[in-house]
């Protein structure tokens, strides 16, 4: 034990917020093992087989908590649809506005207002499922519950509250104490969990013959080409040349300053498409274990049923609505122009000022516009080719999305920690010299 802890205290803080980052997946991993107290799992697993639609695409992204029932089956997905709650009336509530303006102080309490609802969305959730389960039908004579009844149904709130609670605790220490955005890299570790799945079901088929070799050589490289356009459009950018004021030179020469304000094609990242999929998969979540024996409930489900024009048309808004809005949120252009002009910046052929803020907003608009339509083209399209052209695509347009997201954000952390370093030894080299030089 000694020997162990002499060794990570000599560890650099880099390598100690990656050994904690992937201890922390570690026991995220296995809390999505443990089951809900009176549950058969056996029988419900029955209810996600051969699903993949939305209830499949929220398995998936759980990985795999869902349908083993277990207590981090409702995942993080409660504190991303009260975030999104929560974002929206920043924009229209102006007490929330203006401790959003307070900075370090007001973040915090806009967290905390964001995890109670977060709870509160978990309890409806948690109601819903433990009423569903109660509701289930036996399989081969095995009930989904074991004692069904009012004690069952506390005990599964309670345990899934918990559970969403842990799993939002641990991504906010992800984020503090290690490398990357923790709630994106919990996503991302349940999506990679189940892969590998994905892949050796294509393969069965293909052994079978349901699937041809022509076919699963077609889903490779399209899956390849979604990897290569999510690589080419993460990096892409917008750049406006930034002028700033002549300076005068030895010999009475001048010279004028000039840099780059750079603007991401994808500007509002994953969020998007998350925020998006967190709506859709709401009301599928509810309604699949709430009885649907009612008009309204199936109207409902038709409605949001996974590969219907109705569902790609809303996710298709939803992705430009949250697009447009964490882009917003991501980039004020009034304060840009502001910060421009009072370091003596400007855009050269426009005026310092609302003008400049102008210029921005229709630049950052039709970036936008660019960004919008590479992400339908991710999400959308693999929905379309599974449902209505039969190609079974091993992950989504939106996994993927996720995955190289987190990924290649998760890899600039650790390069400014490198540099950092880098940096911050060439300077303690330096005052060692010239403190022997004193």
């Amino acid at each position: 034990m000694k020997h162990i802890t002499e060794t990570f205290a000599k560890m650099s803080d880099l390598q100690k917020r990656i050994l904690f980052t992937l201890f922390a997946l570690v026991i995220y991993r296995v809390g999505s093992f443990i089951p809900l107290p009176g549950v058969n799992a056996s029988a419900v697993v029955h209810l996600f087989q051969g699903d993949s639609g939305m209830m499949g695409m929220f398995d998936a992204f759980s990985g795999g908590s869902l349908s083993r029932m277990s207590v981090l089956a409702l995942n993080i997905f409660p504190y991303i649809s009260a975030s999104i709650v929560i974002q929206l009336l920043t924009t229209t509530s102006k007490s929330l506005s203006e401790l959003r303006k307070e900075g370090e102080s007001g973040r915090i309490k806009i967290n905390q207002y964001t995890r109670y609802l977060a709870v509160g969305l978990c309890v409806v959730q948690g109601y819903a499922v433990a009423k569903g389960l109660s509701a289930m039908a036996p399989v081969n004579g095995v009930p989904a519950v074991i004692n069904p009844g009012f004690f069952f149904e506390v005990s599964t709130i309670i345990a899934l509250v918990g559970g969403t609670t842990f799993v939002m605790w641990l991504a906010e220490q992800i984020t503090a104490r290690g490398i990357g955005q923790g709630a994106s890299l919990l996503i991302m570790a349940g999506i990679i969990a189940e892969v590998p799945n994905g892949i050796m079901k294509v393969f069965s088929l293909g052994s079978v013959g349901q699937v041809s070799p022509a076919m699963i050589a077609l889903i490779i490289g399209f899956v390849v080409g979604i990897i290569a356009l999510i690589a080419f459009m993460e990096q892409a950018q917008r750049r406006i040349q930034i002028m700033y004021p002549r300076q005068a030179m030895a010999g009475g020469a001048q010279t004028a300053n000039s840099s780059y304000l750079p603007l991401k094609i994808n500007m509002s990242g994953v969020m998007g498409p998350v925020f998006a999929s967190s709506i859709m998969m709401l009301p599928a979540f509810i309604m699949r274990f709430l009885p649907t024996d009612a008009l309204w409930a199936q109207r409902i489900m038709a409605f949001f049923t996974y590969g219907t024009i109705s569902y790609m048309i809303l996710f298709t808004f939803l992705i430009a609505f949250f697009a447009f809005f964490q882009t917003a949120v991501v980039f004020n252009s009034e304060e840009t122009a502001n910060n421009l002009k009072n370091a003596g910046g400007y855009i050269p052929g426009v005026r310092p000022g609302e003008q400049t803020m102008k210029f921005l907003d229709d630049i950052v608009s039709r970036v936008t516009g660019i960004g919008v339509l590479y992400l339908i083209v991710i999400c959308v399209v693999p929905i379309v080719l599974n449902t209505h052209f039969g190609m079974p695509v091993v992950i989504g347009g939106t996994s993927v999305l996720i995955i190289a997201g987190v990924v290649m954000d998760t890899a600039t952390q650790v390069q400014s920690y490198l540099v950092a370093r880098q940096y911050a030894s060439v300077i303690k080299k330096a005052n060692k010299k010239s403190r022997f030089r004193v």
